[in-house]
């Protein structure tokens, strides 16, 4: 076979010197689609885009001399090569196909320390990552027939040196070719609410632009906007606008009047958006007056100001899910979730970076951006103004605001988190760590001991003080571990798997941390003047199969779970709870709305009765009469009112709820709209500082 190879590329160079590299991008782009499922419907697109990209590569290796391109086409398809596998590992190991303006973020989170994770996802890929290196270990094996043996002299070498322009020229054409003819396969008149032209414009959803455009294209895209920009999608109000209602029948004479209700007034700031968007500096900042103007601020309700002046402690929980809580095994926490506010259709989504998108959603009140930059990254990188987070809230009333986690500095957390108001410690850098015999950080950190060693910078001052956690014991994988070990004899007669005990255990624990802080809080007589918030940054995304055991129901593969292919899942993996806790208040009080961790920040700002503006908050009061509604990654999302699948454009009704079609169809084009709004407005927000130029330099920095 090998003399086979040796004789067709003595005997084809030049077709060989030409084809090789569009083979190989074709080959790299279906082996990476084939082997992550991607949709080959759109394989018009990447394979003429492969084309392009492979004929210009040709050309550039047929004008060094012959042995100089030897050696270059040979760096070609090895770089090429291992991009591809590069990326395929990525999504396998971090949820998501990475481009070029990620590799700042992971440098900085350290993935060295990951090693044993990384490798252990290379040996699971080995197979695919042979056959995706095919053509290259071809080449290495041809290569001096195509290149070294054309090195002749006299005539032959002349004719040969005259053929590589002619080549160069052909190759140069045929990409631009390719390159055209790929740009009007993009517009082709595909359906659906992500279109191939609709991402070629979007700097985010770097899946849906892996599986419509291409690997390559959704490299080059990323440079490209990186570099210059992108304006997104137009704001159209009349998209979002509501058809005026029917007026009702009119009440029958003879029956008794009704109460009038009370009449609460908005969380609204005196804000004229119309004069702000005629001034606005860009398009973006006229984009969001515009949108911002266009919306119904939430009302007021009977619970705003309820904790008024109260203490603040903000807990997200690594990985938590509330399949795990139980009255027996984490008493706690069932105990604040089930007591005063019980949330009882509240949903974390999956977005994209995990924990620090969760952050987003819990300190912003704002989706993440599905891309790159990361959006709480990007905050402290710019200084941001972000104006209503809770920190800076509570801040400009004189609250101290503490900020604690039990890991490294990872996604520029320092950063990011004293921008927002936080005096912001983290493991040897103002948190102890537990060491291990050789003196290094042990893993994971126990939350109990993070708290054991903390909670008395707050307690012991005699001011206000807004506290944020966030734990890590609660990290994947699930398995007998240091921190997990202490509860195993707890949960010998559990009847679940190992690694399901394991993962309750790492529940437990969070739990015996908020049970000593409860303690220690009760005992210093601020107990009752403190409010909690518990709420998980995201689901166990690697352990689905835990989540299903625990729920005795099945959600889909953690495999689509871990890339974000919410297009093979159940979403009721995302079924959460929270809670809103506070020890005065205990008789069950439930909430039947649709609500996820955008909704946290408006709702807990009601309670505290801060003044702020619901119209520029994605999330809404939980407690007040506006709509639920919640937004997962893929533009999938959850009203009160039913459920909208994506990717099949299918609207499934609430149980009890009725529509006319005419109606719901009004309805669901009205609600997809607003989706994408919020999902797309947050970018928009912290790359041009947009509250700084709604309330100016009003921000308040840790004392």
């Amino acid at each position: 076979m090998k003399e086979r190879a040796i004789q067709f590329a003595r005997s084809h160079s030049g077709k060989m010197r030409a084809f090789y590299f569009p083979a190989l991008i074709c080959w790299l782009e279906l082996t990476t689609h084939l082997f992550d499922r991607g949709a080959f419907k759109y394989m018009p697109i990447y394979i003429l885009f492969a084309v392009s990209l492979g004929f210009f590569l040709s050309a550039l290796t047929e004008f060094p001399a012959p042995r100089a391109a030897g050696r270059l086409s040979c760096f070609l398809s090895g770089f090429s090569s291992f991009a591809y596998m590069a990326e395929f590992v990525a999504k396998k190991l971090l949820q998501t196909y990475y481009p070029l303006s990620s590799l700042e973020t992971a440098a900085n989170n350290k993935l060295h320390e990951f090693i044993g994770i990384i490798v252990e996802t290379v040996f699971k890929a080995l197979p695919v990552l042979i056959v995706m290196s095919l053509p290259f270990i071809y080449l290495l094996v041809v290569r001096k027939y195509i290149y070294v043996e054309q090195t002749e002299a006299g005539s032959h070498a002349k004719a040969f040196k005259q053929e590589r322009g002619y080549l160069a020229l052909l190759c140069l054409a045929a990409f631009a070719l390719a390159h055209l003819l790929g740009l009007a396969a993009v517009h082709m008149p595909y359906t659906g609410d992500l279109t191939p032209a609709k991402l070629y414009r979007m700097d985010t959803s770097y899946n849906d632009q892996f599986e419509q455009l291409g690997l390559y294209n959704m490299i080059r895209l990323d440079v490209k906007h990186s570099l210059f920009g992108t304006e997104g999608e137009q704001f159209d109000p009349s998209a979002i606008a509501e058809d005026p209602e029917t007026p009702e029948d009119p009440e029958v004479p003879d029956e008794p009047e009704p109460e009038p209700p009370v009449v609460y007034g908005k969380n609204v700031m005196d804000v004229d958006f119309a004069a702000l968007s005629e001034k606005a500096p860009n398009s973006n900042m006229r984009w969001l007056c515009d949108y911002f103007g266009s919306l119904e601020p939430s009302s007021k309700n009977q619970y705003t100001g309820m904790y008024e002046g109260y203490n603040v402690i903000f807990v997200t929980v690594e990985s938590l899910s509330s399949y795990a809580v139980s009255e027996k095994y984490t008493p706690t926490l069932y105990r604040m979730m089930n007591e005063g506010f019980v949330f009882d259709n509240f949903y974390t989504a999956l977005h994209f970076t995990s924990t620090s998108n969760g952050e987003c959603q819990h300190l912003l009140g704002l989706y993440p951006k599905n891309g790159q930059p990361i959006t709480m990254s990007r905050t402290g990188q710019l200084k941001t103004n972000c104006y209503f987070s809770l920190a800076a809230q509570l801040g400009r009333l004189g609250y101290k605001n503490y900020g604690y986690h039990n890991n490294w500095d990872l996604y520029e957390r320092n950063s990011s988190h004293s921008n927002l108001g936080y005096d912001w410690k983290w493991c040897g850098a103002g948190v102890p760590y537990e060491k291990n015999g050789s003196g290094d950080l042990k893993w994971p950190q126990r939350d109990s001991y993070m708290i054991e060693q903390t909670a008395h910078e707050f307690i012991d001052q005699d001011e206000p003080f807004n506290v944020y956690y966030l734990t890590v014991s609660g990290h994947t994988p699930y398995s007998w571990n240091w921190v997990c070990s202490a509860y195993r004899e707890q949960l010998e007669d559990a009847p679940y798997s190992e690694p399901t005990k394991a993962y309750i255990a790492t529940v437990m624990e969070c739990d015996k941390a908020l049970e000593e802080l409860i303690a220690m809080l009760e005992e210093a007589g601020k107990l009752d003047k403190t409010v909690f918030v518990v709420s998980g940054d995201h689901v166990p995304y690697t352990g689905v199969e835990i989540l299903e055991e625990l729920a005795d129901r099945k959600f889909g593969s953690s495999e689509a779970v871990r890339a974000i292919n919410e297009s093979d899942i159940d979403f009721e993996l995302y079924h959460n709870g929270l809670a809103i806790w506070n020890s005065q208040f205990t008789e069950p009080v439930h909430i039947d709305k649709v609500c996820c961790q955008v909704d946290i920040l408006p709702t807990l700002s009601n309670l505290l009765g801060l003044e702020y503006d619901s119209r520029m908050l994605s999330g809404t009061d939980i407690l007040s009469d506006s709509e639920g509604m919640v937004v997962f990654s893929s533009r999938c999302f959850m009203t009160d009112m039913g459920f909208y699948n994506r990717f099949d454009g299918e609207f499934t009704l609430a149980p009890g709820k009725q529509f006319n079609d005419d109606d719901l169809d009004e309805y669901v084009d009205r609600m997809k709209a607003l989706a994408g709004y919020k999902l797309d407005c947050t970018a928009r927000i912290v790359e041009n500082n947009f509250y700084d130029y709604v309330f100016g330099n009003k921000y308040v920095r840790p004392r």
